[in-house]
């Protein structure tokens, strides 16, 4: 899922190539086929697919063998009806003496065109609707082999993309790409690109973001708010916010508040489905015994796994010190949209910062959205207790202060026994 003219057709051939042919590169760590393949190559339209996955894999039309398939290995080549210099299937010599077959196919014929056959693999270029894809899964299922798709989510948040991207499963994978990752590119040319597309666009067309147009809740180009990690003086104020959950996930953020300039920054991101309070608090207990957790109102409400204490106490009962009511403001409002608000313009003025290697957190700012005018409640845990924190930032506390008042009662504390000790020596 990559921007434009990135180069993720010309991943998606090779890949194609590989498993036609069996030449693999010795460092490959996917599937590898011993033998010759079957599998289809698959496009939005006929044209589409003769101009790019059929150029990367044969060359344009008068220059066969200029593609990604050595021209050794070429075999015969079968052309479509319909559409001038359009493929149907393309035969490939694989290093085992067998020949492997690739069959060229286009959306546009619809779900019907692509049920019946069993194959080795399948690309699809560009999304597809839901159930074509689920059709290219069924083809595969005898072999397992994979399946994958090269595209730029110009669609938006779309059934296909929603799956990849929050249904997570140990069998499917994201891999991003973004106009930075094309070294192709000079870097006035990269930022000459950027500079040319519609603001709205400018996320997707260069880094895969999809597109959520006005939907969106933070339309903020990622580069205003993302810093690298760095380290903060110990007088700064902390706070951490959580956002209580089990199927959908806890999440838990450490902010730092540089009170001179009113900034903040995402220090820290916990997020995690399905774990207990005590798993919970014992992954982020390290971030200190002293540190101000806010929490949500549902926090006061009690679940069958705490034999019916309320969640916050849950949590204040490993230790960690949860403040003494549930996050809101300083009229004592609740309201979801103001505590959007805030977020937002401290995005718009520089005063929220987040460290790029929160991909997390990165990965919900990306697709928070509304639809029907209503913020969609999904995978937005750590956005939450984010906001969560900025609702309650009036209690955040230096570390410094609470480390000094901890050593000074040590001190009291001990002493006495020194007193008596050197006495004791004299």
């Amino acid at each position: 899922m990559a921007g434009n003219q990135i180069g993720k057709t010309w991943c998606g051939g090779m890949e194609a190539v590989m498993h036609a042919t069996g030449r693999y590169p010795p460092d490959w760590k996917g599937r590898r086929f011993d033998r010759p393949t079957v599998g289809w190559v698959c496009g939005v339209s006929g044209e589409v697919v003769r101009d790019t996955c059929q150029r990367v894999l044969v060359g344009r039309s008068g220059s066969i063998g200029s593609g990604a398939i050595p021209k050794d290995a070429i075999g015969e080549l079968v052309t479509a009806r319909g559409i001038a210099d359009l493929l149907d299937t393309i035969k490939v010599q694989h290093v085992s003496g067998g020949t492997s077959i690739i069959g060229l196919k286009t959306y546009l014929s619809g779900r019907e065109k692509f049920q019946g056959e069993t194959l080795d693999w399948i690309w699809l270029d560009e999304e597809c609707s839901m159930d074509i894809y689920t059709e290219a899964l069924t083809r595969t299922n005898i072999g397992g082999g994979p399946v994958w798709m090269t595209f730029t989510p110009l669609l938006g948040m779309s059934d296909v993309v929603r799956r990849f991207l929050q249904e997570k499963s140990p069998d499917r994978v994201v891999v991003g790409m973004t106009i930075e990752e094309a070294l192709h590119y000079s870097a006035e040319e990269r930022q000459k690109i950027i500079d040319s597309y519609p603001a709205h666009e400018r996320e997707c067309r260069t880094k895969g973001i999809p597109v959520l147009g006005s939907g969106r809740i933070f339309p903020v180009e990622e580069v205003k708010i993302a810093i690298e990690d760095r380290s903060f003086p110990s007088h700064w104020a902390r706070i951490g916010g959580m956002d209580f959950g089990w199927e959908h996930p806890f999440a838990a953020v450490e902010l730092v508040h540089d009170r001179d300039t009113d900034t903040v920054y995402v220090a820290k991101t916990h997020r995690l489905k399905e774990a207990s309070a005590i798993e919970h608090a014992a992954a982020i207990r390290s971030w200190g015994r002293d540190l101000a957790w806010a929490w949500p109102r549902d926090g006061k409400r009690e679940t069958l796994e705490g034999a019916g204490i309320a969640l916050a106490e849950q949590y204040r009962a490993q230790g960690l010190n949860m403040l003494h009511e549930h996050a809101k403001f300083e009229d004592g409002s609740v309201s979801v949209e103001a505590g959007l608000m805030m977020m937002l313009d401290r995005m718009r003025t520089g005063k929220l910062k987040v460290f790029k290697e929160h991909l997390d957190w990165w990965e919900e700012f990306r697709l928070y959205h509304r639809k029907d005018g209503k913020v969609v409640k999904e995978g937005d845990n750590l956005l939450c207790a984010t906001r969560y924190a900025l609702m309650m930032l009036r209690y955040a506390k230096t570390k410094s202060f609470s480390d000094a008042w901890r050593h000074a009662h040590r001190f009291a504390v001990m002493a006495p026994l020194i007193a008596v000790a050197a006495l004791a020596r004299a």
